[in-house]
């Protein structure tokens, strides 16, 4: 399995922890998020349990645990920390303990835990703070993992994905070209990530592990799901709406439907060693 190279120099761009109104804008759709938004693989699931030193599990950012009720479902006990009370909401409906926070700033009253995730969300976290967050709150020989689905549209759907896009938001600060670009486009993602944990220290080297999948989308299927991504959750309806009018045409063209490529890539560590104290400025 890879060890993850040094973070690259990041552009601004590509810093989404910054922009927190779009971290915090799902919960406008949060049950749709939770009906359309797809899983994550059983292979991935089920290589966190087997590192774990026990079945007490974090879930950084939860949204409507989505990925907690998968590890639910092979016996962890889950809690979830998630800043949007709406999010939050929607997974304590679904059988998950929330606590309502960005995980930067909670609180964890002296819990600690045998693996922490984060499923999709932990790009909107300040990288450092959040591995440092991590490292206090994980047993020792704790895992932590952090991962995302990431998708392969089509070069019709990607490109008509991206025309409608920039032509209703072009000053959004989204690059959607990459979103839609498959692994390259997360390439930084991943290196921040891995380059926030061993700036905290108290972890083994970052590895990356990769799990690919394929789905079949209808039409409905997927203008139902795309609603729900980060650069759309922010925009005026009727410019949503003209960006799926916009897709849909192009799914029709293709006869209604398509199979979806899917790479789920996790950025993974072991807690060793000792935590630094809250408040502490690691030495670079």
């Amino acid at each position: 399995m890879p060890t993850l190279p040094p973070e690259p120099s990041l552009p601004p761009a590509s810093r989404p922890h910054q922009h927190r109104r779009a971290a915090e804008s799902f919960g406008s759709e949060a049950e749709r998020y939770d009906r359309a938004r797809p899983r994550y693989p059983d292979a991935l699931v089920r290589r966190i349990v087997a590192g774990s030193p026990g079945p007490d599990l974090l879930d950084a950012g939860c949204g409507t645990g989505i990925a907690a009720r998968q590890f639910q479902a092979v016996g962890c006990r889950v809690l979830g920390v998630e800043p949007d009370a709406r999010m939050a909401a929607r997974a304590r409906h679904l059988g998950v303990e929330v606590d309502v926070a960005t995980f930067e700033a909670w609180d964890p009253a002296g819990r600690e835990f045998d693996a922490l995730v984060s499923a999709q969300a932990w790009h909107w976290m300040d990288p450092v703070a959040a591995a440092a967050k991590a490292a206090r709150v994980l047993r020792a020989g704790g895992s932590l993992a952090a991962f995302w689905n990431v998708f392969r549209l089509p070069p019709a759907l990607a490109e008509a994905f991206a025309a409608a896009y920039l032509r209703v938001a072009p000053d959004a600060p989204f690059d959607v070209r990459a979103m839609t670009g498959a692994l390259d486009g997360y390439r930084v993602l991943f290196a921040k990530a891995a380059g926030g944990i061993r700036e905290a220290g108290g972890f083994s080297t970052p590895q990356e592990w990769r799990f690919d999948w394929e789905w079949t989308y209808t039409r409905d299927a997927w203008l139902g799901q795309m609603p729900t991504l980060g650069a759309l959750t922010r925009l005026p309806p009727a410019a949503v709406d003209e960006v799926l009018a916009r897709v849909g045409a192009a799914i029709d063209v293709m006869g209604g439907g398509f199979t979806m490529s899917y790479a789920t890539v996790a950025v993974t560590a072991t807690r060793t060693g000792t935590a630094m104290p809250e408040g502490t400025v690691p030495l670079i």
